[in-house]
């Protein structure tokens, strides 16, 4: 398959459309550490576009090599988004209702819950794997760097805007980004059961 304009615009749309449950975890990461510094924006950007590329290339492997053993994994994907994701916002409202100050130290991320959101977000992704099993090992590189830049940038832009947001109502605002990954839990698993 060519490098053509429609290969670009299919890996964009792609991109776009696999960035926004790590767009709206980025946003919860922002409003819940409104004092973010630069560094962690970028980290938690890269560490989301690098498992959101990462997943579709998998995927593709495993489509390539082991197809029968990633249809039944397949089947466990939509389960594990949601109790990952469900754990992270459960932990979320726990630590800010216990932290009523908005204190910045005391709300920091580590680097695990990163780890385990940039996982938990993407991990839907590897289904990806069967859309583009069809290109080469070079169109399939280039189709996971498309994602990873453009889930980099949404990710970004995320967690600048609930930096501001968070800022604003930081009150509230952990208890609210912890509501959105539970519900970006039930999100991904309601979708994958149904097959929508």
């Amino acid at each position: 398959m060519d490098l053509s304009i429609v290969f670009f615009t299919n890996a964009i749309l792609l991109g776009i459309g696999l960035a926004m449950d790590a767009f709206s975890v980025s946003l919860a990461n922002g409003m819940n550490e409104p004092c973010m510094k630069a560094k962690k924006i970028v980290f938690i950007a890269l560490v989301f576009g690098i498992f959101q590329g990462l997943m579709p290339l998998i995927g593709w492997g495993c489509v390539k090599t082991v197809e029968h053993i990633f249809s039944s994994f397949e089947k466990l994907i939509p389960w594990i988004a949601l109790v990952l994701l469900s754990f992270l916002g459960i932990k979320m409202i726990i630590e800010s209702v216990k932290n009523e100050e908005t204190d910045c130290e005391n709300i920091k991320r580590g680097i695990g819950i990163v780890f385990v959101q940039g996982i938990a977000t993407s991990i839907d992704a590897l289904s990806v794997g069967f859309t583009i099993s069809k290109y080469n090992v070079y169109n399939a590189i280039v189709c996971a760097i498309i994602i990873a830049i453009i889930t980099f940038g949404i990710c970004y832009a995320g967690i600048i805007l609930g930096k501001k947001f968070g800022t604003k109502y930081s009150k509230n605002a952990g208890i609210f980004g912890g509501v959105i990954l539970i519900l970006i839990g039930i999100e991904i698993f309601i979708t994958g059961i149904l097959g929508l």
